[in-house]
C-alpha cells in the first residue's frame, strides 16, 4: 500500500523556538491560526506526535470545530482523525488526555516494550500498541499506516519528530507558522536539531507559498524538491 501524504506542521518564534523554558505551554499562535490547524486536522486521515510531546503537552489532538466533524461523518470518517504516538521507551503515562479524548489511538513502541505499554494502556478506550522491531522506523511507521488506509498524516511535533522527518527524507510538505516572538532561551526545545538534512545546508527547498494570519506568518515548503527541480 502506497506510504501517507506527511505534512509536517509547527509554529516557531522567530529565533526557531517551540516554546519557552517555563511550565507554562508558550501560545505561539493566535485564534486565526490555532482555527487553521483545526482546518488541517480536519482534513487529515490521522495526526502524530512523539511521546515526548505527550509528556511535556499532554495534548488532546482533536478536531475541535463541530461543523468540520459533522462535515467528516458526512463524508463516511470518523469524527476525528486517527491519533498516532511513538515511543521506543513505553514511557507514556495512561492518564494523559491523548488517550482518553477523541477516537482511535495508535502507539507504536519496540517490540521490547510493546507488552508492557499495551498492559498499561489496556483501560484506554480504542487504543493499540504496535510493536516495530528492535527501535521505531519511521519508514515502517508510514508503511504501516498505509496499510491501515492512512493517505494523509499531520505530524504536529515535537522537534526531534520534526527532525527525523526532515533528516531522513520522509516529510512531503512543511507548514512553518512564524510568530512575531523573540524566546531568546538556551534551554527552550527548538523546532530542529542538528541533522545531517539531504542535500546539505547548501540545498534551497521549494517554497509553496507565504501569507500572512494575523500576526502570524505561515511559510509552506515541499521538503524533498528544490526550485531547480521545478523548471
Amino acid at each position: 500500500m502506497p506510504r501517507p501524504h506527511v505534512l509536517l506542521s509547527a509554529a516557531v518564534s522567530i529565533d526557531g523556538h517551540l516554546d519557552d523554558a517555563s511550565p507554562e505551554r508558550l501560545l505561539l499562535s493566535n485564534a486565526a491560526d490555532f482555527d487553521r490547524v483545526d482546518a488541517l486536522r480536519a482534513d487529515s486521515d490521522a495526526i502524530l506526535v512523539g511521546g515526548g510531546t505527550l509528556r511535556a503537552d499532554n495534548p488532546r489532538l482533536l478536531v475541535n470545530s463541530p461543523e468540520r466533524r459533522a462535515a467528516r461523518t458526512a463524508a463516511g470518517l470518523p469524527a476525528y482523525p486517527l491519533k498516532v504516538t511513538l515511543s521506543a521507551s513505553g514511557r507514556l503515562d495512561p492518564a494523559l488526555r491523548f488517550w482518553h479524548t477523541g477516537g482511535a489511538k495508535l502507539a507504536y513502541t519496540t517490540d521490547a516494550t510493546a507488552p508492557a505499554l499495551a498492559a498499561a494502556l489496556a483501560g484506554a478506550p480504542g487504543t493499540e500498541v504496535v510493536g516495530l522491531g528492535a527501535a521505531v522506523p519511521l519508514g515502517a511507521v508510514l508503511d504501516d499506516l498505509g496499510a491501515r488506509g492512512v493517505r494523509r498524516l499531520m505530524v504536529e511535533g515535537g522537534g526531534s519528530v520534526h527532525t527525523r522527518f526532515l533528516a531522513e527524507g520522509l516529510a512531503d510538505e512543511l507548514q512553518l507558522a512564524v510568530a512575531p516572538l523573540l524566546v531568546g532561551q538556551a534551554d527552550a526545545p527548538r523546532f530542529l536539531s542538528p541533522a545531517a538534512y539531504p542535500g546539505g545546508p547548501a540545498r534551497r527547498m521549494r517554497l509553496l507559498g507565504a501569507r500572512t494570519v494575523g500576526d502570524v506568518v505561515l511559510l509552506r515548503y515541499a521538503p524533498k524538491e528544490s526550485p531547480d527541480e521545478q523548471q
